[in-house]
C-alpha cells in the first residue's frame, strides 16, 4: 500500500514539471480597437473643441477629469477627459 501511495505521488509531482503548450494568442474583445479609443489618442494634449463631430454609431463620454461620472463600464464607449479649466484632454480610453 505504502508502494502505490508512493508511486502516486511520484506521478503527481512528475506530472506538474510537464511543458504545456501556450494558448493560443486571441484578440481581445474589449481593448481600445472596440470602441475606436486608438484612432482618437491624436487628440491627447489639445483642446476639445477640436474634437470632431461624434460619429452615429458611436457612444462617447466627454467629461472633466474631476468631474463625477457613473461607474458603470461599457467596452464600447470612448470616454475623452479634458482638464476642466484649461480644456485640454488628457485621457482617451475604453469604458
Amino acid at each position: 500500500m505504502k508502494t502505490l501511495i508512493l508511486s502516486l505521488s511520484l506521478a503527481g509531482a512528475l506530472s506538474a514539471c510537464a511543458p504545456v503548450e501556450p494558448a493560443p494568442a486571441t484578440p481581445p474583445s474589449d481593448g481600445p480597437t472596440r470602441c475606436r479609443a486608438d484612432q482618437y489618442q491624436r487628440f491627447i494634449g489639445r483642446n476639445r473643441s477640436e474634437l470632431p463631430a461624434r460619429p452615429a454609431n458611436e457612444t462617447w463620454r466627454v467629461t472633466c477629469t474631476t468631474c463625477p461620472v457613473t461607474m458603470d463600464y461599457s467596452p464600447s464607449r470612448l470616454n475623452i477627459l479634458y482638464e476642466e479649466r484649461s480644456g485640454i484632454i488628457r485621457e482617451v480610453k475604453c469604458g
